[in-house]
């Protein structure tokens, strides 16, 4: 891999978030963590709680050569609805909002516009918050790669199966080998 960039999206769970984006191509690392929140180095009983004000994201090191920060926004908005405010699917509560935080200016231009083009297509209102990030908090050890390591849990089944199929029928070219 050429030089790497480091992305940062929260839809819902991370679990299905990690586990999505880790079928794509030119993808080094998904890190499952904390961010757009106050608490200084929350915990997920912290962050589940609904009072840090953080969102369960991933950070993604991606090779800008091999797969573009737009596509990464193709893949993140397809795996979860960016109407729904505070929740995907089951997973109800602030920490589970629709978020993009930017790393720099190139990135909120990016995500300002794609958001503004896809707010065209939904009938309801896209609701995904776009903030600088400020701080990424990682997630404790058993929340890395979750779906890879419990592949038959049945949230994961239920819940992450579903978005891992859709990126790899809908976004089969950019597939990892």
């Amino acid at each position: 891999m050429g030089s790497t960039q480091t992305a940062t999206f929260g839809g819902g769970c991370f679990w299905c978030v990690e586990a999505a984006f880790k079928e794509l191509d030119g993808i080094s690392e998904v890190t499952s963590g904390y961010a757009g929140g106050e608490t200084e180095n929350p915990t997920y009983e912290q962050v589940c709680s609904g009072n840090t004000g953080h969102a369960e994201v991933v950070q993604v090191e991606y090779d800008p050569a091999v797969v573009g920060y737009d596509e990464l926004l193709d893949v993140f908005f397809a795996v979860h609805d960016p109407t729904q405010l505070n929740r995907q699917g089951p997973d109800v509560g602030t920490q589970y909002r629709s978020i993009v935080l930017f790393h720099d200016d190139e990135q909120e231009r990016q995500a300002s516009a794609y958001i503004e083009a896809l707010d065209e297509e939904y009938d309801d209102d896209v609701v995904t918050e776009l903030v600088p990030l400020e701080t990424f908090y990682e997630a404790e050890e058993y929340h890395q790669d979750y779906f890879e390591k419990n592949p038959n849990d049945a949230y994961c089944q239920f819940h992450a199966s579903p978005k891992v199929e859709k990126v790899r029928e809908k976004f089969a070219d950019k597939l990892a080998n």
